[in-house]
């Protein structure tokens, strides 16, 4: 039988400096709970799996808020696996992300890695609504199959949208029944892991940074808005956040980024 369920976090500024976060809801599979963050500033939530999903059929959503002035990291407790529905008439699965963030606040989105698992079809969305003041920092990655499989059909896509006008919208796909070359040497050239790396900052309107290659398989642009996209690819989940774990050090250096924790 298919889930469908919703959680919501909302965060505000608590007046006195640090944030405060007045709506944490679970629903099914995903449970919200508030954890220990490092800066007094800001708030941690870390979405825990409470059960296998998604599962084909599967309708899953989390919507954050991050109100205006407030600060809050959002995190996962592990990697979310893509299974395959019971049954040769199990439909896809979805999993939808909103994230809004308002006037002089900071948001970062920074999940576990997506695993897609053989013979599973998951169709997901990020959609981002950005004040024009507000700062994100947005992690997506993807692992196509686990240890020795090969992997689902996945598709993503990552829309962001900053004082009401569009930054980027961005539509991927990998898998079985995906347009052909998905796997050529032209996109993931024999490597299983994929991810993007979104930086948003009003710092980035007087210093720019320039396009660069960081490494063999991963390369920096950035994006009228203001906004740094890194996208890489990688042998492996590990190597795959070392890389954006580094481009995100590199882009604090000197600049008002927010920490990625």
């Amino acid at each position: 039988m298919s889930v469908s369920a919703t959680a919501r976090i909302t965060a505000v500024a608590d007046g006195r400096g640090g944030t405060a976060l007045p709506v944490l809801e679970s629903d099914g599979p995903l449970a919200v709970r508030r954890t220990r963050s490092p800066e007094p500033a800001y708030a941690r939530v870390t979405v825990v799996g409470a059960m296998s999903a998604p599962l084909g059929g599967d309708r899953l959503a989390i919507e954050v808020r991050a109100e205006d002035g407030a600060r809050v990291t959002v995190d996962s407790a592990a990697a979310t696996v893509a299974l395959p529905g019971a049954g040769p008439d199990a439909v896809p699965a979805s999993y939808d992300v909103w994230l809004r963030v308002g006037e002089r606040a900071e948001l970062r989105w920074l999940p576990e890695q997506l695993v897609s698992a053989r013979d599973s079809e998951l169709d997901m969305t990020t959609r981002a609504e950005l004040a024009g003041s507000a700062r994100l920092v947005l992690r997506e990655e993807q692992v196509l199959g686990r240890h020795g499989e090969r992997t689902g059909r996945l598709t993503t896509r990552l829309t962001v949208r900053r004082s009401g006008r569009p930054l980027l919208d961005q539509h991927l796909a990998y898998g079985p029944g995906t347009p052909g070359g998905w796997d050529g040497a032209a996109v993931l050239g024999g490597h299983r892991a994929v991810g993007q790396l979104l930086v948003v900052d009003p710092a980035f309107d007087d210093r720019p940074p320039a396009p660069r290659l960081l490494g063999p398989t991963a390369v920096l642009t950035p994006l009228a808005g203001p906004a740094v996209l890194v996208t890489a690819v990688a042998a492996d989940a590990r190597l795959l956040r070392a890389v954006l774990d580094d481009a995100l050090e590199d882009l604090q250096k000197g600049s008002k980024v927010p920490n990625g924790g």
